[in-house]
């Protein structure tokens, strides 16, 4: 989000890694990896050299924070509730609770999920003044 609320504000202007990592207070080797992320899923521009940088590749009103949310995400599966055991299966709850716990948390990620198809990049921009 970081990344592309300052390419937003930047009103086309090409944006380098390390102004955004300046930004952000990161190492630009680790923004240069998120751009690729955002670049493969059409939401960011970049060009190499002297003048070169990153852009929106289309409008800020047109991208919604989910797309943004979606293109970085890096893991499989819910983001909440990865379960770190194997309970015991000859507990009722224990047998049947990663199962639960799974629909839950993908439930409450769709939520999220359509929250963040209501807002543009544009939107949450303007919040910034």
């Amino acid at each position: 989000m970081h990344i592309m609320t300052l390419l937003a504000s930047a009103n086309g202007e090409w944006v380098s890694s390390d102004f955004l990592a300046g930004s952000i207070n990161i190492n630009p080797a680790l923004v240069r990896k998120e751009i690729v992320a955002l670049r493969q899923q059409g939401l960011v521009s970049s060009r190499e050299g002297k003048n070169g940088g990153s852009a929106l590749a289309k409008p800020a009103h047109q991208i919604q924070l989910a797309d943004i949310y979606r293109a970085t995400r890096t893991e499989a599966g819910p983001l909440l509730g990865r379960a770190r055991n194997t309970p015991n299966p000859a507990c009722p709850v224990g047998r049947q609770i990663n199962t639960h716990l799974t629909t839950l948390f993908t439930e409450a990620e769709q939520a999220m999920l359509d929250r963040l198809s209501t807002q543009s990049l544009a939107e949450f921009v303007a919040r910034f003044g």
